[in-house]
């Protein structure tokens, strides 16, 4: 299998390095625009929302994110996983999409949050 995770976490980044099995591929960005131009070959796509955002506290970084996805024809079948912010994280607003996220994952993350994702495909 071949994942592909967009963090800038360092505890995030573990987490993902040691949860998947050690013959799956696991392709690590801070930056999305590079993870995009690796989902050709990704089976699942995991996503820290708070790694989107240009500016802390305002969505449209990840609406950005969103609508890169959503108009690449080949990132588009790759099923996304949503990292999401600690609960108590300000965002002006959030937006939604049907059919757009696949999975969530709440903080704190551990290696068994992407151990038990690794099964969902």
């Amino acid at each position: 299998m071949n994942f592909v995770v967009v963090s800038k976490d360092a505890e995030v980044i573990k987490a993902a390095r040691e949860g998947f099995h050690p013959s799956d591929v696991c392709q690590t960005f801070e930056d999305w625009r590079l993870a995009l131009q690796a989902c050709g070959r990704a089976d699942m796509l995991f996503v820290d929302l708070i790694s989107t955002l240009i500016e802390p506290n305002r969505i449209a970084g990840y609406e950005m994110f969103a609508n890169a996805k959503m108009s690449d024809p080949t990132c588009l079948k790759v099923p996304l996983v949503i990292i999401s912010p600690e609960p108590d994280y300000d965002l002006d607003y959030m937006v939604g999409w049907p059919d757009f996220v696949f999975g969530h994952i709440q903080r704190p993350v551990s290696f068994k949050h992407f151990r038990r994702a690794s099964t969902w495909v």
